[in-house]
């Protein structure tokens, strides 16, 4: 495991932590040197095993994660992260397949890169998700006293910004960051129809080019964990040539 500190202690991304994980030791390292570049400290490790020890000791804000990791392959690395860190995950793969994507997002990636790719492109994408809990959270209205917003409930499910947390029935529903901030941005104007690109925007930022069918998988992943029926939903609708809306919930 390597550790390398940016080069100083201010900029757009001082403070945040990355670890990159990729057994291609010289792109690692391209990666690695541009987030340095961009101010993060960052941890470099080649393996599975590693990875997953070098979160639990760094807790990395973000992690860039190789899919075809030899012994631990990637899938089972954001599995087993997602059981104790809530980083971002970007998913690096050197196939653009559907598949390959679909069972990437649904271990707990937030998002994917199909090699070869710009780090440029890679860390713009990452400022964008570490800029999300402000893009996401609604203005709060003027007057009213201690100024948090109270919790958007929807029948039996509450979701609270300041808390960053989903609950359906009293009990907590285990999102990830980008599913919450989904849910974030579609509770923000209930019965409002968002589209694709719209959503795109308000949770992964202008700098993100890939394809609009991320935001089918990732809602796809809220309506499973809220037990919602897409042929009968309470909370999340599809407007078929749309986009999505947020329901009451009855």
């Amino acid at each position: 495991m390597e550790v390398l500190s940016g080069t100083t202690a201010s900029g757009p991304a001082a403070g945040y932590r990355a670890l990159v994980v990729d057994d291609e030791a010289p792109l690692a390292d391209v990666v690695a040197s541009y987030l340095r570049r961009d101010h993060f400290e960052v941890t470099v490790c080649h393996s599975g095993a590693e990875a997953l020890a070098a979160a639990r000791e760094v807790d990395p804000d973000v992690v860039v994660l190789d899919l075809g990791l030899p012994g631990i392959d990637g899938l089972e690395v954001c599995r087993q992260l997602r059981t104790f860190s809530d980083a971002y995950v970007v998913m690096l793969t050197a196939r653009d397949t559907e598949v390959d994507t679909i069972v990437g997002l649904s271990v707990g990636a937030d998002d994917y890169l199909t090699k070869p790719f710009s780090p440029r492109e890679l860390v713009a994408r990452i400022r964008a998700m570490l800029r999300r809990p402000r893009s996401v959270a609604a203005p709060v209205a003027h007057g009213g006293g201690h100024g948090e917003q109270p919790p958007r409930v929807f029948g039996p499910l509450s979701i609270d910004l300041a808390g960053r947390e989903a609950h359906l029935g009293g009990e907590p529903i285990p999102l990830t960051r980008t599913e919450f901030d989904i849910l974030a941005a579609l509770s923000s104007r209930p019965g409002v129809v968002w589209s694709r690109r719209q959503l795109i925007e308000a949770v992964w930022g202008d700098p993100w080019v890939g394809n609009d069918h991320l935001v089918d998988v990732h809602v796809g992943h809220v309506r499973r964990k809220l037990g919602d029926d897409p042929a009968d939903p309470r909370f999340v609708f599809t407007v078929r040539g749309v986009g999505y809306r947020m329901g009451s919930g009855q």
